[in-house]
């Protein structure tokens, strides 16, 4: 015996391995009748499924399931139970072994006549689906006299599956018990096998209601997509022809079509994302059955093929047309305000202009005013100098004071006009480099 390694290891490495042994198929031996029930639940739903799976295990005495179960099976003697919780809905499979004489031309026993009735009722979430599946072996089956008694014999579907080693009957309609059916002759299949086929079967009636979950939003988005589309025409003709004033309210028609949009798409998207998965494993599991036809029936695909192609089409169309209408919004968008940021930056050239023109105005009435203020500047200087003249002439000043006035005019103007446009120099200067 090798010595192990003791490296390390990643944190999910246990539950990733052991995914692909979740949910596996368990061997059945005919006959057997078999109730499948699936619940659709939100998150708290799933939490009380767990807790009244663990309520009905208590009454057994025994071990109850932890927080992170997510499937589990059971022997309560009466019956076996199989519970499987996903992310939408709670499956729950009870199974019961028949007795030879159980059957015949007379309709079977069905497996939740064993299970107690007011534990039943109280299940959590609502009823997506249920079904009666009657496992029986083909050497007591007869003429087939069984199925068209509990069938409905003008829709039945019907096909040879395991390639060829069984042969499954249905009609997809509810009985007056509430219940779907199906009854599988399951020749010489080995347990293990049946028990694969069984679990395909089942899950390919819980895989066709969960994916027909998108049909309704599907059409409720139509009216919806509808009203948009044509509110986004009206929008488009508007915008070719509005003027100036009217871009604001089409803009706030144009948001709150978007918002409109994009609130609806959040709300389905994920369903319509839900049912496509659906479709596609549901296509698979009918693969996975490898049915061939029946003289005379059309086969489970067929049957699909037929009755769920516009389903998934309107469901496939109304994503198609969410997504086109958001793009659609979205250019209409940029178009709008494309258009307004062009009118914007018209107005703001012409603002521009206007203040060019101004400023230059300022500048020949700044200029105007600079002439006034150097002959203002002047004539106060030239009359200080003809003071100063005045006494200077008791001191010997040659000149009278007019004369002296008349000299410093011309000397004082220039000195002055030199002054300021020096300083104008210095401060357009000082600007330029900031």
């Amino acid at each position: 015996m090798s010595t192990p390694l003791h490296l390390s290891q990643h944190p999910h490495r246990v539950v990733l391995h052991n995914e692909i042994h979740a949910r596996p198929p368990e061997a059945m031996a005919a006959p057997l009748t078999i109730a499948h029930v699936v619940m659709l639940a939100d998150a708290a739903q799933r939490d009380a499924s767990r807790a009244h799976v663990a309520a009905l295990l208590r009454d057994h005495h025994l071990a109850l399931p932890d927080a992170h179960t997510t499937h589990l099976r059971m022997d309560l003697g009466a019956y076996r139970i199989r519970w499987e919780l996903h992310t939408e809905f709670v499956s729950w499979t009870f199974m019961v072994p028949l007795a030879a004489e159980a059957f015949g031309e007379r309709e079977p026993a069905s497996a939740v006549d064993a299970v107690p009735r007011d534990w039943l009722a109280a299940l959590p979430g609502q009823c997506l689906c249920s079904l009666n599946l009657w496992v029986l072996p083909t050497q007591t089956f007869g003429s087939g006299s069984l199925v068209k008694h509990v069938l409905h014999e003008d829709t039945l579907v019907a096909s040879t599956v395991a390639d060829g080693y069984g042969e499954v009957y249905t009609d997809f309609a509810i009985h007056a018990d509430g219940f779907s059916r199906m009854v599988l002759l399951a020749g010489g299949m080995a347990p293990r096998r049946l028990g694969r086929l069984v679990q395909r079967l089942l899950e390919i009636e819980t895989y066709r209601m969960a994916a027909l979950l998108g049909l309704p939003a599907a059409r409720e988005a139509a009216s919806v997509l509808a009203f948009a589309e044509r509110e986004l025409a009206a929008l488009a003709d508007a915008i070719r022809t509005a003027n100036r004033d009217d871009e604001p309210a089409l803009l706030d028609r144009l948001t709150r079509l978007a918002g409109q949009v994009e609130s609806q798409y959040a709300a389905t998207h994920s369903r319509f994302s839900a049912s496509s998965a659906y479709f596609e494993l549901l296509d698979r599991r009918i693969e996975d059955i490898a049915e061939s036809r029946l003289a005379g029936l059309q086969t489970i695909r067929e049957f699909m093929d037929r009755r769920l192609t516009p389903a998934r089409s309107t469901c496939e169309w109304a994503t198609r047309r969410q997504d086109a209408l958001s793009q659609r919004v979205s250019r209409m968008s940029n178009l709008l305000r494309t258009r307004v940021e062009i009118e914007q930056q018209q107005s703001s050239q012409a603002l521009l202009a206007t203040m060019n023109h101004r400023q230059d105005l300022q500048l020949k009435l700044q200029s105007t005013v600079e002439g006034l203020s150097v002959a203002a500047i002047t004539y106060y200087i030239v009359g200080l100098v003809s003071y100063l003249a005045k006494g200077a002439q008791k001191l010997g000043w040659p000149w009278s004071a007019e004369t002296t006035a008349a000299v410093a005019i011309p000397v004082v103007a220039a000195g002055v006009w030199w002054s300021l446009r020096r300083l104008h120099h210095r401060m357009f200067h000082r600007a330029a480099q900031r």
